[in-house]
């Protein structure tokens, strides 16, 4: 049974939009996903499936840009030393900034126990990574790549714009001079090459926007399961809302990028820029990755004489929100190595559902994309809401004017969506599998 989110009360005429049904359901205080049981069954398991690879992520990404930073052979970059297991979350535990989940603030149980032994058993720590059997950060590192390339291009913040100050060059070249002290082939490489070593760091700097980023989600993932298990939430508006109220709770944490060598700490972002978590990192976040990304290498030609791929960033489609998650690498790249991450850590209720839907044991990774293309159209849809409501009118708001001021803003977000590519069509319907 669909439970109807409560409806405005004044009415406006209906639009004549291709996804007029949709806007109708996001200005009751709906989703862009249809609110069923199957869909918040779904969406949460995913979350929680999502939230635990996740909790490696940031912790790792935090480690390559604090202390990895411009190794220039970080063969272990990927092993994750005891401290950043131990690092407490700022929004999980006793101890906690602000506390989103009721668990604690170390790594996740869960993520140790596959840490320890992977699917096999039997092999060692290195045998399993190079087997990959293991979390794969190639996938969070492909996300900042898209962050950081689509960067100059998606309007949000000033993080990108500081990049490119003669304040952040001068705290890059402390911390760069600092980190190669006791190496002098590297630091002649710099002094000859500047530039490359800059631009390297700007990179580090995308490392830890994205690590704080995770952070924040990855107890907010595990807190909406938790609830779900409680029976907390009566739907999907509920979930999305959590979210929504999550943004704004959360809206202001700072964005920065630290350097420690040899126990000092080099502030190449300082705190007190003011950078915060909603406009340098969700964001940004959302735009390059659930909408724009970039197509896999080898599936499309980025010669111009192609014309495979757009002329402008703005207009690359190859999110999760549009992803052919049947036939890889067609209108949009589904993210086949989270897919795999998230295998090794779904409830048991979503795995009894894909015992049920699934065409086999080789069905599921695809059944696994299929749900999580499904819980990032929620996730967007949070951001929709959230931005209607910083910078637009209440849904409930007696004023026609402002009715139809939201009504166009509505109508402009799913505008991105009419092209042929966009899942939201399927998305519709259960039988999407």
């Amino acid at each position: 049974m669909v439970t109807a989110p409560s409806k405005p009360t004044t009415q406006l005429p209906p639009s004549t939009h291709e996804f007029a049904e949709v806007i109708h359901r996001l200005e009751a205080g709906g989703s862009m996903l249809p609110d069923t049981p199957e869909n918040l069954m779904q969406i949460i398991g995913i979350y929680k499936a999502y939230a635990v690879p996740m909790d490696f992520y940031w912790r790792d990404l935090l480690y390559i840009a604090e202390r990895v930073f411009l190794d220039p052979l970080p063969f272990f970059k990927y092993f994750l030393p005891q401290e950043y297991l131990d690092l407490h979350n700022h929004y999980a535990g006793d101890d906690a900034d602000l506390r989103i989940w009721r668990g604690i603030a170390t790594a996740h149980p869960e993520l140790l126990e596959f840490m320890e032994k992977g699917k096999t058993k039997k092999m060692s720590r290195l045998a399993h990574h190079l087997w990959h059997d293991r979390i794969n950060m190639e996938f969070a590192e492909e996300c900042m790549r898209s962050m950081f390339w689509h960067g100059r291009d998606m309007g949000w913040g000033l993080f990108e714009a500081y990049l490119d100050s003669d304040e952040y060059k001068a705290n890059a070249d402390r911390a760069i001079k600092a980190y190669f002290k006791k190496n002098p082939v590297m630091l002649g490489l710099y002094k000859l090459f500047p530039d490359m070593f800059l631009e390297q760091t700007r990179m580090m700097s995308y490392y830890a926007n994205l690590g704080l980023f995770w952070e924040v989600m990855a107890p907010v993932f595990f807190e909406m399961s938790d609830i779900y298990d409680e029976g907390g939430f009566k739907g999907v508006p509920d979930a999305m809302n959590f979210l929504v109220n999550g943004i704004f709770a959360i809206a202001g944490r700072p964005i920065y990028h630290h350097v420690y060598v040899d126990g000092e700490c080099y502030e190449i972002i300082p705190k007190s820029k003011g950078f915060t978590w909603l406009y340098e990192a969700a964001l940004p976040y959302v735009e390059a990755v659930f909408y724009r990304t970039s197509p896999f290498r080898g599936t499309k030609s980025y010669n111009a004489q192609a014309k495979q791929v757009p002329d402008l960033q703005k207009d690359f489609h190859y999110g999760i929100l549009y992803a052919d998650v049947f036939p890889v690498g067609t209108a949009g790249i589904p993210p086949t190595l989270l897919m795999d991450d998230m295998y090794h850590f779904l409830p048991q209720y979503l795995q009894d559902y894909y015992a049920k839907h699934c065409r086999g044991e080789d069905d599921i990774l695809i059944q696994i994309g299929i749900t999580f293309q499904r819980s990032m159209y929620n996730v967007t849809s949070a951001v929709i809401q959230a931005l209607r409501t910083a910078l637009l009118y209440p849904l409930d708001d007696p004023n026609p004017k402002h009715l139809m001021a939201n009504r166009r803003f509505f109508e402009s977000q799913l505008d991105r969506f009419i092209r042929p590519e966009s899942r939201i069509r399927e998305i519709q319907t259960s039988t999407y599998r």
